[in-house]
């Protein structure tokens, strides 16, 4: 185990390195940031302070290695617009949009793994049918369409729920949230559910899958012959052996889910670092950009060993290969 984790995490820092030098060329080679942050009228020499104070005035080569050089002691550069270090200004935001994603993929478990055993122990039946159908709209429904269709139902034609913001917080064991509040928790309801459709969709493919594979088999059979009900042998033995695919896409989806959030809080106005980015691109702020893709890089790198550490204790063989 020891070895296979110094081995991923020597990959962690290769994987990061590259990113670190694709990125910060190809945003660094886009527009003017200058354009942006200074009037029309601005005086030559009012630019050439500006690019100084930047350190935009270097050749690319030397502003990666300054980066570089500022990044490892965890100093990614202040943003030009907020005038703030890039870092503090991502995770002022961040905790709202993993609130955001935690809630939407608790959401997709909670919903598309009763569905998706509901169906598989029904092949071919119209429960089957139905919930099948309803995951490939769930697939095939643009994600910001149905955003627009639940702001239209339920927070314009019906009132229930508010639209935009994130709502009051409070704080739950010294962290503030959404959960600590009604109007949070209100406010929290149409994003999570926008981002967690495509999710339960997901959950429920697989999980069908996974029963309609599984209960044919010899352990199945033989649990039955012990007497055992068949809702004990579904929920005990076989979720258990469906659980490792599950868990194999929901963890590379999480990170999908944090790095692809943008349209939900676009939508629904959620003060994360998806409106951020969308935010920082539109104002070339390029430390808040290469800020941003590298810590959503390493959220995706942790996720990915996370999951691998999962696996080793859902299958104790995978844990003796390791």
């Amino acid at each position: 185990m020891t070895v296979f984790l110094f081995r991923r995490l020597l990959q962690a820092v290769f994987v990061l390195l590259l990113t670190s030098v694709i990125v910060f060329v190809g945003v660094y080679a886009i527009g003017d940031p200058l354009e942006i942050l200074l009037p029309s009228d601005a005086t030559v020499a009012e630019r050439a302070q500006v690019a100084r104070d930047l350190n935009l005035d270097a050749p690319l080569p030397m502003q990666y290695l300054t980066f570089l050089g500022s990044a490892l002691s965890g100093d990614f550069g202040r943003s030009f617009v907020y005038n703030r270090p890039a870092l503090d200004v991502i995770f002022e935001r961040l905790p709202a949009t993993l609130e955001l994603t935690f809630t939407a993929l608790i959401l997709s478990l909670l919903i598309g793994l009763p569905l998706g055993l509901w169906a598989g122990t029904r092949p071919k039946t119209l429960v089957d049918e139905t919930v099948m159908t309803g995951s490939i709209l769930g697939f095939s429904l643009p994600n910001f369409w149905q955003g627009m269709m639940l702001v239209m139902i339920f927070a314009v034609w019906l009132g229930w729920l508010p639209s935009t913001g994130r709502g009051e917080t409070g704080e739950i064991l010294g962290i503030r949230t959404s959960f600590a509040t009604w109007n949070g928790i209100s406010h929290l309801i149409l994003p999570a559910v926008n981002l967690a459709l495509a999710q339960i969709a997901l959950v429920i493919r697989l999980t069908r899958t996974g029963v309609q594979e599984t209960m044919p088999l010899d352990f199945v059979k033989f649990a039955r012959a012990r007497g055992l009900s068949e809702w004990r042998i579904l929920l005990v033995h076989v979720l258990k052996n469906i659980l490792i695919p599950i868990v194999t896409v929901l963890g590379v989806e999480f990170g999908s889910l944090i790095a692809f959030a943008v349209v939900t809080e676009t939508i629904f106005a959620w003060p994360g670092v998806g409106k951020l980015i969308i935010d920082s691109i539109n104002a070339l702020d390029r430390p808040i950009i290469v800020a941003y893709i590298l810590v959503i890089v390493t959220m995706f790198i942790v996720i990915n060993l996370v999951v691998d550490l999962l696996y080793s204790a859902l299958d104790p063989r995978i844990r003796s290969r390791a």
